[in-house]
């Protein structure tokens, strides 16, 4: 639910024509059959044998909540303990069967749009007035909001820790947000009983890891079955830390973003999962958690492929002319050259062949790339694309692709 009320603050001011209760209650049986198809659609847990617990769950809820919700209409005194308790145990059981609330949640919210594509069906037939409609939808909305916090009081009843975990789950959301409220950052930090660190290091997972929760350390916050499952640990990543989150997470290939403040934590975020990625293609080595830190330079190279493509065209179009294996030998020269700026015998020792072949191919370059070669700035966008080039053959890129990004 997008908000969670007491019972209190819930009931409808305005009492609703009494004559709607006996219009709607004709309607029960089949709108409850409705909402049940409809919840058991569209969430798997619902989506079981109908003999489970879980289903018998749902539909003795469903039944309970609309034959209240009727009752309430046609007699808004009536004593209500009896329903109220229904959504206590409703949370209760959700607690003790170790899930969160929102699968309930989810089951409430699709039974209000269900029962209010019902009224929205039946009203006009019924000639009700666009007031009464609009206070029956306020009702209905309201009267949803009590049954969840009903469910949360059970809930909360069963596991008092988790109204710290829910809080911590919301600051997990509010530190990733570049440009948020320092203020309510720490409101709900205090709530969540986090004191946020001047640092803190984010960690990507890969989509799908399996997880052991119950050995995860108190001061980390986590989403780890989030697609792409991520940590938080305040302060530097250590030793101990590291050992700490193998056993959270025990096939390893973690990586770990570049410290940063609050403010930061979205792009360090960001960089870990692209990071992530290049170590699933081999560009960046494996290892059991790999640091940010030791490869900014080819998280910067790979961070736009098209650019990259595009000072290729620029200028390094000539060198399409060259057969593949040519242009090759050419590109590799050329980058040990830009990279040690040595002599002829120095560059011939590096790539394994004879001064004279560096020479015959620095003049082939010089006679096609001309002034390029002496100008800085054409000098640095060349090696960009060298080493950008070099780095994608790692992941067994086609090397014959080369000569479509320099000429398209």
């Amino acid at each position: 639910m997008t908000r969670t009320l007491t019972p209190e603050a819930v009931r409808p001011q305005q009492r609703l024509p009494r004559r709607l209760a006996v219009m709607m209650r004709p309607e029960l049986p089949s709108l409850s059959k409705e909402i049940i198809q409809e919840v058991r659609r569209s969430i798997p847990e619902y989506g079981r044998p109908m003999e489970g617990p879980y289903v018998e769950t749902l539909r003795i809820g469903v039944e309970r909540a609309l034959t209240d919700f009727v009752e309430q209409v046609a007699n808004p005194r009536a004593p209500r303990e009896r329903y109220r308790e229904t959504y206590r145990r409703l949370g209760r059981f959700e607690a003790q069967e170790g899930r969160t609330l929102d699968t309930l949640q989810a089951a409430f919210r699709i039974g209000a749009q269900v029962a209010w594509r019902r009224i929205m069906k039946v009203g006009p037939r019924r000639h009700l007035s666009s007031d009464v409609m609009a206070q029956l939808a306020d009702a209905l909305f309201a009267y949803i909001d009590e049954l969840a916090g009903l469910a949360l009081q059970g809930y909360l009843e069963a596991r008092p820790d988790e109204e710290i975990r829910g809080h911590r789950r919301r600051l997990l959301e509010l530190l990733l947000r570049p440009r948020g409220s320092r203020r309510v950052l720490d409101e709900v930090a205090a709530r969540a009983r986090w004191p946020i660190p001047d640092e803190m290091t984010v960690v990507a997972a890969p989509p799908g890891s399996p997880y052991v929760r119950g050995v995860l350390d108190d001061d980390v916050l986590a989403d780890l079955a989030a697609p792409e499952p991520f940590l938080v640990v305040p302060g530097r990543l250590t030793p101990e830390r590291r050992r700490s989150l193998l056993r959270v997470l025990p096939e390893g290939q973690l990586v770990a973003g570049p410290r940063a403040s609050a403010g930061g934590l979205a792009d360090s975020l960001r960089w870990a999962r692209h990071a992530l990625r290049l170590v699933e293609t081999g560009i960046l080595p494996g290892g059991p958690v790999t640091e940010c830190d030791d490869h900014l330079i080819t998280l910067l190279l790979l961070s736009d492929q098209a650019l990259v493509d595009r000072l290729a065209q620029l200028h390094l179009s000539e060198l399409a002319q060259f057969p593949d294996r040519q242009r090759d030998r050419l590109m590799d020269t050329l980058r040990a050259w830009l990279v040690n700026r040595g002599t002829a015998a120095e560059l011939a020792e590096e790539l394994s062949i004879h001064p004279q072949t560096v020479r015959y191919r620095m003049r082939q370059l010089e006679s096609v790339l001309g002034d390029r070669l002496n100008d800085p700035e054409s000098r640095f966008a060349i090696e960009v694309v060298l080493r950008t080039t070099a780095l994608r053959k790692r992941s067994g890129e086609d090397a014959g692709d080369e000569r479509k990004r320099l000429t398209r």
